[in-house]
């Protein structure tokens, strides 16, 4: 796992503590692309599933996994696809 997906899991983590999480590298599917870097660590996937996000709805959700993760939006990451589910789905 790299430094940007790494730290993306351990921010989620604190925020968030999820029943389950996956963070994927997407970058090498979009090298060449828009906001590709050369060394990748640009473009993510987050799969989580957490009691914080039951009863809301998904851009409340992302909302939320954004506000966690504004650092890395800022910096060096280009995009972010979030699948966020409560703990009950």
């Amino acid at each position: 796992m790299g430094d940007v997906a790494a730290r993306i899991e351990s921010k989620l983590q604190k925020a968030f503590t999820p029943t389950t999480l996956t963070v994927t590298d997407d970058s090498h599917l979009h090298a060449g692309h828009a906001g590709a870097r050369p060394g990748g660590q640009s473009h993510f996937t987050v799969d989580i599933a957490a009691s914080r996000f039951d009863g809301l709805n998904r851009v409340a959700r992302h909302r939320l996994v954004n506000e966690a993760l504004a650092e890395e939006l800022a910096g060096p990451v280009h995009a972010l696809v979030i699948r966020a589910r409560g703990s009950t789905e």
